[in-house]
Order: C-alpha cells, then structure tokens, then sequence
C-alpha cells in the first residue's frame, strides 16, 4: 500500500506540483510587481501592529504565530537534513530561490482568505474553501478543498507530529531500540495537552502559538549560532560550497544540479508551504484595516521559515565534516544530531531532542486550526467541530504508538493534490489582489494607514466582512486630521 503511496506521489510532485507551484509563482511575481522583495520593510511594519476590531480579536502577529506553528515543525530539521543528503550542498541554494518565488504566492493566497473571510461569533474564520466558493462559485471544489486539509494536516500531519516527538525522545531517554511504555507516555500526555489547548478555541490557539513559536525559535537559533561561532572561520567557504554546487561544471555534467534542484524545491516546498492553502486559514483569523496586510505578513512568514529555521538546519550539517554531512545513508533528524553531537558533544542530541518537541508540538497545534477552520465551512455547528476534535486527539495517539509508513505515503499523496486544488483557484483571482495591493500602496502614499472598504469595490461579489464594522478608521486609528476633515 505504502508503495503504491509513495509511487503516485513522486509523479504528483515531479510532473504536476513542483511545475506548477515555481511557474505560477512567477506568473504571480509579475502580475504582483515583486511585492515579495519591494514590500520586505512593510512586513515587518505591519506585523507589529495590533488588531482593528474587538479587544479580542486576533492580531496580525498572533495569526502570524499560528501559521508558523504549523509550517515550523520536524520538516524544518528533518526535512532539510534529508535534501542535503541526497541533493548535496547546493539544494539549499534552491530552497532559497523557491521561498523567494513562494513569497508572492504566498502573499496572494493569504490576502484572498483575508478578503473572503466570514464573521462567526465575533470571530473570523476564512481559507481556500471561502475565496473558492465566494469568488468562483464552485461550492463543490470548496468541499473537496476542506476534505482534504482537514483530513491532512488535521488528522495525518499530526499523526506524524506526534510520532516524531516520540522518536526524539526514544533516542534521548529509551535506550537502544527505544520503549514502548514511553511511547504510550509520551502518547498519552501529549494527547491530554492537545485536548486541554484545541478545547479552548482559536485564543487559545493563539496565545500558546505567541508564546511557544519565538521561544522555540530563539533556542534553536540560538544553538546555531554557537556552531556559527565555533567554526567562524569556515563559514566563508560553506557558503561558497552552497553555490559552487548549486552552478558547478562538475556538478552539471554528473547530474548533481538536477539533483539539488528537486530537492530544494521539493523540500523547501514542504517546509514553507507557499501555495499549498493552509497558511490562508491562519491569515483569514487576523483583525486588520486592509487584506493586503496579512498578505505581508504571511510572506514574511515564508522567509522565517525558509530563510531563517531552514538555513540554520543547513549550517548545523554543512559546517560538520563535509565529507559525512552528505552523501551518506544517514538521513532526516538522526543526520542533524549527528552535526550538533560532532560539534558540541552528545548534550546536544538532547538539546535537539527538546527543539523537535517545540516544532513538532506546535505542528499539532497549527494543523488542527487548519482543520478546526474547514470543519466549521462545511457543517457550522459544535457538533461535528467536538467529533473533529475527538478524532484529532485519537489520532495524536495512535501517530504516538503506531508504525506511520503508510500515513507518511498520504500525506504525501494529500499534499500536492491540496496545492494543485489551491492554485487552479487563485491563479484567476490574482488580478483581484493586484488591485488591493494598488489600492493599499495609493493609500500608503498619501501618508495615511491604509483601511479597505468593500464599498470602494462593489464589483467584487460576495464579501461578507469590510464594511466599516470589523475595524476602526484611519481617523479613530491615527487622528489624521485630513482624514478626518473628509469624514465630517
């Protein structure tokens, strides 16, 4: 069965995906005038900002922390230990260009979920299903849509999450060959503390994501850059091997570069998720002035990703013996610890340990706010939502107990069939956001802070949130005098 999966998938990435995803993100790039690179110092404006509507509502930050949640987790470490060892040093190169390109499908996607979101009980849910069926009409697309997020990163992501969190800490504390008992531990508090934090709602949610996500982050980023450190003198030429074999002669004529190239883009993919219409459910959450805002911050959220988590993963492996940290038969996080044990000493394989814990719980945590959104799409009332999360808890348990060969192979099946559904609908609808961000940089221009009114666009249909209620004014904001001038 497995086999089969895994078959099926690599010709859904090779042939439909990966050509897919990198040409529609420059189609994007283009018809968005390179927002991805011209707006970087807006991101970080923006990301500060709190939120324009109830007291509670999520801000841009907190719906920032929840997508990176779910897009920082085992891939960040595992996944990019795995294209260095079978693409070499030159497919982080092309993790780079593919979040770089990503960016702008990033932004596009996740200021569709804001503009089409709806308003539930003072709270804003929004994704793919919502712009699908409001902006195209295809009630039946959005369906299938919410299906498969909702059953990928809802119940098959956080199976794997949870296995891995078990793996990590088999090889820490279970000695050789690991133990089961701790496996059910381990499985059963883990489960209890998913249920305590996915019981309370989407704040909840939040503020878990806004406290856990930049502590996790600063810990590992911290670690490497005590490697950095260490092996200063080295960090010229690893930079310089990246790139020599991202465009080597030598690495032309054996085939090398094709090899770093579907690595990187494959991996650097998965990672960030650009374009695959998860991060829109988190986006659609944020109480902001403008849609094109939480397309910022969105894009910012790739670079974190990507850029920041990713690269580290790479300079932890790369400045270890190059001859072993590629190449070889050791693969996924055990390659990482191995980097982190040879340079620091075996302290380090239980500091990794803890960092797997951080990114794969908060993994489990973000995944099922993408299913949590969808759920509420299709049926709208509590029952299936507390079904949903009865499921959810049930299979963090068995992901913690069970052999995951085959759950990996879906979710590999899931995946690309998730961003092929994505794209067909945004790739038509990007004309929409090119006029948002115009209307958002006109406003920007003038000095003011930038505030969408569906009014200002009534040729867009079925917009159920932006009519003047869900965020204050640019006057009641900013006390601009001007604006307020034309108000009264």
């Amino acid at each position: 069965m497995s086999a089969l999966l895994e078959a099926f998938s690599g010709w859904l990435w090779s042939y439909l995906a990966i050509p897919m995803l990198l040409l529609s993100g420059v189609y994007l790039t283009y018809i968005c005038r390179g927002v991805q690179i011209r707006l970087i110092p807006e991101m970080f404006r923006v990301i500060t900002e709190r939120n324009h509507g109830d007291k509670e509502a999520i801000s841009s930050f907190k719906a920032f922390t929840i997508s990176a949640a779910s897009r920082v987790g085992t891939g960040n470490i595992a996944g990019v230990a795995t294209a260095i060892a079978l693409g070499g040093p030159g497919a982080v190169f092309w993790m780079w260009m593919v979040a770089l390109v990503g960016g702008a499908t990033s932004f596009v996607e996740s200021t569709l979920g804001q503009l089409y979101k709806s308003e539930q009980q003072y709270r804003y849910h929004g994704g793919p299903a919502y712009y699908i069926q409001r902006a195209l009409g295809w009630r039946w697309l959005a369906v299938v849509f919410a299906v498969m997020i909702s059953i990928t990163y809802g119940l098959v992501f956080n199976s794997v999450q949870a296995n891995s969190i078990v793996d990590a800490m088999q090889t820490s504390f279970g000695g050789e060959g690991g133990s089961e008992t701790l496996a059910w531990g381990v499985g059963i508090a883990l489960t209890i503390l998913t249920g305590l934090i996915i019981f309370g709602g989407v704040q909840t949610i939040s503020k878990v994501s806004v406290t856990v996500v930049p502590v996790m982050a600063v810990l590992y980023l911290g670690i490497g850059a005590l490697v950095i450190l260490l092996n200063i003198d080295r960090v010229p030429a690893m930079f310089g091997e990246i790139f020599a074999h991202a465009f080597g002669w030598r690495e032309i004529a054996s085939g090398g570069v094709g090899a770093a190239i579907m690595m990187g883009v494959r991996r650097g993919l998965f990672s960030n998720e650009a374009g695959m219409g998860s991060v829109p459910n988190a986006s659609a959450t944020a109480s902001v002035s403008h849609p094109v805002k939480q397309g910022l911050v969105q894009t910012l959220g790739v670079y974190f990703d990507t850029l920041v988590i990713c690269t580290m993963t790479a300079v932890i492996i790369l400045l270890a013996d190059p001859s072993h940290a590629y190449g070889d038969q050791t693969l996924g996080a055990s390659l990482t610890q191995w980097a982190l044990a040879e340079q620091l000493g075996n302290w380090a394989i239980h500091f990794l340990t803890f960092a797997i814990l951080l990114f794969a719980f908060t993994s489990v945590i973000g995944n099922y706010y993408y299913g949590e959104s969808n759920i509420q799409y299709m049926f709208g009332g509590k029952l299936w939502l507390q079904l949903f999360r009865v499921l959810v808890l049930a299979f963090v348990l068995i992901g913690s107990v069970a052999k995951v060969s085959v759950v990996w192979a879906m979710a590999d099946v899931f995946m690309p069939l998730l961003a092929l559904t994505n794209l067909i609908a945004i790739l038509p609808l990007a004309g929409i956001v090119a006029r948002l961000l115009k209307h958002y940089r006109d406003q920007r221009r003038q000095g003011v802070e930038p505030v969408f009114h569906r009014d200002e666009m009534p040729d867009l249909k079925n917009i159920e949130c932006w009519d003047g209620s869900d965020h204050v004014t640019r006057a009641e904001t900013y006390g601009d005098a001007a604006v307020r001038a034309l108000k009264n």
